[in-house]
């Protein structure tokens, strides 16, 4: 591994220029090549960003032998096919969220990672923030007791906005589920450490044929209980309150946090604030470089049988909901 980690882009759009902005404080990584099919778009980006090369075909991307790992950074309905491109071509890839659009897809790109023994790791950064890292460190640690239920919603009205076509796009596999449900769905995994065992749920999908509100319930075994929602169509807090035995920990905008509150039995609330640098993207590029320093496959953070496991439960959702893509 050279002293750098060298970084492609496969798509040059608004989650794409986010993640650029963030290489720029990783210390061990640069942007080397970026690629988009939109005519002029990745020379536009390449100069913006000061990249090196850029390319009009996402193969010539691929094949560019001085890239260490390429970031797909199009929209969920690409995931699968340009992350499967990336890995047929030995490319490590960091994959943005969701995943892919269905738990099929995601099964086959880990199948295919593993096999050829290429690194594959889910884009999903709130699970390397600084704030997150310690909140699980503490959790660990069992400062709140036993826990037995937990709050998260993510949701905003839409109205007056505006807003990026596959929101409302079924062809795009757009909806607020794979784009902001995915957020509370994949913060319960990380409090209850595995799958529930039981879902009750509610979508509402509206003309667009995409689901724009919903809210879902998970059981995970004695009695312990998760109460989630995301919605297009209201404002929703954006936070997340993990109750215990002992007490309970508040986690404003939790998933992107730089504070929770704990509330201990007896005792005053205790406030832990943990910043986070840039725009906080870089934590996860972080953790990509260290895995491809160390010759890992996967994270141990946020492991390919975890990212499985979330879009098996985003599948159960949309199958009660009778919400399904062109694609699938």
């Amino acid at each position: 591994m050279t002293e750098e980690i060298k970084w492609g882009i496969l798509g040059c759009g608004r989650i794409a220029r986010t993640f650029a902005e963030s290489l720029q404080y990783v210390p061990d990584g640069k942007l080397t090549a970026v690629a988009s099919k939109t005519p002029g778009k990745a020379c536009e980006f390449a100069r913006t960003f000061n990249v090196e090369r850029y390319y009009e075909d996402y193969l010539d991307l691929v094949k560019d032998e001085s890239l260490d790992v390429i970031y797909v950074a199009t929209t969920h309905n690409y995931h699968y096919e340009h992350t499967l491109l990336c890995l047929e071509n030995k490319k490590s890839v960091l994959c943005e969220k969701p995943f892919t659009v269905n738990s099929k897809q995601a099964e086959h790109l880990i199948s295919v990672a593993r096999q050829n023994k290429v690194f594959l790791m889910e884009a999903m950064w709130t699970r390397f923030l600084p704030c997150i890292v310690e909140l699980s460190r503490l959790l660990s640690q069992n400062i709140i007791g036993d826990i037995g239920f937990l709050r998260a919603d993510f949701g905003f009205s839409t109205k007056g906005r505006d807003v990026p076509k596959y929101y409302f796009d079924p062809n795009l596999a757009g909806g607020a589920l794979l784009d902001l449900g995915v957020y509370p769905v994949s913060f319960s995994r990380f409090v209850f450490k595995k799958p529930p065992v039981n879902i009750k749920t509610f979508g509402y999908i509206d003309t667009s044929k995409v689901d724009i509100h919903a809210a879902y319930m998970f059981e995970y075994g004695y009695g312990k209980v998760a109460m989630m929602s995301s919605s297009y169509s209201v404002d929703m807090p954006h936070e997340a309150v993990i109750c215990g035995t002992e007490g309970y920990i508040k986690v404003p905008d939790f998933f992107h946090p730089t504070q929770f509150s704990i509330h201990l039995h007896g005792k005053e609330e205790k406030v832990v604030r943990i910043p986070f640098e840039s725009n906080g993207l870089n934590y996860q590029a972080r953790e990509v470089n260290k895995c491809l320093r160390e010759g890992k496959l996967e994270s141990d953070i946020m492991t390919l049988d975890e990212s499985l496991e979330i879009m098996k439960t985003l599948d159960a959702l949309r199958a009660e909901w009778g919400l399904s893509y062109p694609m699938e």
